[in-house]
């Protein structure tokens, strides 16, 4: 199972470059930033660790054609892709909650998702751009400075639809905060989409979950660190947490966004109206909480990742990064082995 990680977006670049530099001699498979309203322009600021390494994949997570016409995405891809000898990629996503503090509203997801793959394979491949989809048009366009092996495209999927239209167009998927129970049943939707564009997971389609990682010395820190968290953690899904939690419990969460909201945003590790145990039944199912001794367990839950058809699994690191690579290369990646 590979293991990459997903750094701050904020980080400064030369930031990035020492933990990507770490991760690369760690061992991990790749680094990923995340491209938020708000961060660093992720493509700038990922070239340093791009110059940095050698061999570690690196790239955005995940992108939307929403906020950046594919055309763009792609320019910004191959421009990486370029200065990292081809060791770029991307998940491209239907974007989230994000944008509506831009005032957008997502229309068609999987249609916009599939046209930008779609757009951006198309200059990936050096001829000449013409895509006229319904969603968005791309015309009289070539990269032909794009010498670059192409780049991976991954689609950030955790939904059947999503997941089917991914099987046909995309190089893999990334889901997230997924149980192994949950990714087990998603995985059975993807294999059977891929078995009818004639592919499979043997031939290569990468399948990956963005965990969160919140493992320090200090448990209780850590759990409480998961808990500000909660309100990115995909939580307000009913049919996900119906896999885990009571009918009664289920409406709680959903009654309570606005809650989980005011919680993450002023950095409360209490939600008003949620009990403590309930929050911490969420953080157990949702990502990886504990400690250096209590290891074994979090590694058993990568075992059951992997067994439910996941190849890797990118971990969203909180404190103490760098901690966080040193630990998961010298401890982690031996015990998945």
């Amino acid at each position: 199972m590979r293991i990459d990680v997903i750094l701050d977006a904020r980080a400064p670049a030369a930031e990035l470059a020492a933990l990507a530099r770490l991760a690369e001699a760690q061992g991990l498979g790749g680094i990923w930033v995340s491209s938020l309203n708000d961060s660093r322009d992720p493509w700038a600021n990922l070239v340093p660790a791009a110059q940095a390494t050698a061999h570690i994949g690196l790239g955005p997570i995940a992108v939307n054609p929403y906020d950046t016409h594919p055309l763009k995405i792609a320019a910004g891809l191959l421009t990486l892709n370029e200065l990292a000898g081809g060791r770029a990629r991307i998940v491209v996503g239907g974007g989230g909650e994000a944008l509506q503090a831009l005032g957008l509203e997502p229309r068609r997801r999987v249609r916009a998702v599939r046209e930008a793959v779609g757009i951006i394979r198309s200059a990936a491949s050096g001829e000449a751009v013409a895509c006229g989809g319904e969603m968005f048009e791309a015309q009289h366009c070539r990269f032909g400075w794009a010498t670059a092996s192409a780049p991976p495209l991954y689609v950030a999927a955790g939904q059947p639809q999503m997941l089917r239209m991914a099987a046909g167009v995309a190089d893999g998927i990334m889901m997230s905060d997924m149980p192994a129970a949950a990714a087990a049943g998603l995985i059975d939707t993807l294999d059977a989409a891929l078995a009818d564009a004639g592919k499979s997971r043997d031939d290569g389609f990468w399948t990956s979950v963005f965990t969160a990682w919140h493992v320090g010395a200090d448990a209780t820190a850590m759990r409480h660190e998961a808990r500000r968290w909660l309100y990115l953690r995909g939580i307000f899904r009913p049919w996900l947490l119906a896999g885990f939690l009571e009918p009664a419990d289920v409406e709680r969460v959903m009654a309570s966004r606005a809650a989980f909201a005011r919680a993450f945003m002023a950095g409360e590790h209490r939600v008003e109206g949620v009990p403590e145990a309930l929050l911490d039944v969420l953080v157990g199912q949702l990502t990886l909480c504990g400690t250096p001794a209590t290891l074994d367990q979090l590694v058993d839950k990568l075992h059951r990742l992997h067994a439910a058809g996941l190849s890797s699994v990118a971990l969203r690191l909180y404190a103490d990064p760098a901690g966080s690579i040193r630990l998961i290369g010298e401890r982690v990646l031996p015990a998945l082995r």
